[in-house]
């Protein structure tokens, strides 16, 4: 194949991938490292919001508890709703020349991790609530009644059942974040979208870099996609109980 005249689409994505690798592995990376960043801190983000949202206010409780649970809730309610509503591409804008214009120095990585966070917190706080609220109350009660309190019924009881319930949440949107990184190419960030997109000016053949790229998001997704799905099962345990049922038969 001669890989300096390429005659057709199939050998320009070759000779572009061979010629352009060190750009395309970077911007791989990069991708990754953002994504991976950003979902963990986001969910952190998210459990936390999670777990204050799911904070009850009792008959007894004080005044000053009151407004500051109302206040909080508030404050992280508003913050969910406009993350949640507003486009990422525009929540980039915002943040990296927001900050440069009214505060210091930022990067186009940093500032793209940061709206990763707080993207992903946003949905994620959603998803704990849920699935703390998916968790019976009975147990909840139980616990109490063995003499544990609140926060630790919440910390051994609660949480470990609804991280379980939430996990196929988290891997999507781990998988969309890996492919959202591509917007924060309007920021600067030498992400893999703007790899693809510096490539295909170079020989104005951007159809062909953009299909690299396309096969490199797909392969990351799909292997992702399976890891977590093994993850997924692992949490779950054992569902087959046959050898324990013929045991006990034959005693």
């Amino acid at each position: 194949m001669n890989f300096q005249t390429p005659n057709n689409t199939l050998e320009w994505m070759v000779f572009l991938a061979r010629k352009y690798s060190n750009m395309f592995i970077d911007g791989t990376w990069l991708t990754l490292y953002i994504a991976v960043i950003g979902t963990i801190l986001g969910f952190l983000l998210g459990y936390l919001i999670g777990i204050i949202e799911d904070i009850r206010i009792n008959p007894g409780d004080g005044v000053v508890r009151t407004v500051f649970i109302k206040l909080v809730k508030g404050i992280f309610g508003a913050y969910v709703e406009v993350f949640r509503d507003t486009p990422m591409i525009v929540q980039a804008m915002i943040v990296y020349y927001g900050i440069r214009q009214f505060g210091p120095e930022i990067t186009p990585v940093a500032a793209g991790i940061l709206v990763t966070v707080l993207n992903t917190g946003a949905y994620m706080a959603e998803t704990v609530r849920a699935g703390i609220g998916s968790i019976d109350q009975g147990q909840r009660e139980g616990a109490w009644a063995m003499g544990m309190s609140p926060f630790k019924t919440m910390l051994y009881v609660v949480l470990p059942q609804a991280f379980k319930n939430i996990i196929p949440e988290m891997a999507n949107l781990f998988l969309t974040n890996l492919k959202m990184t591509s917007v924060l190419n309007v920021i600067a960030v030498q992400e893999l979208f703007m790899a693809a997109k510096t490539v295909g000016g170079n020989y104005y053949k951007y159809f062909e870099s953009y299909l690299v790229i396309a096969v490199i998001y797909f392969v990351l997704c799909f292997l992702f996609n399976k890891v977590f799905i093994l993850l997924e099962k692992k949490m779950q345990g054992k569902t087959d109980y046959a050898l324990a049922v013929e045991y006990m038969d034959n005693l």
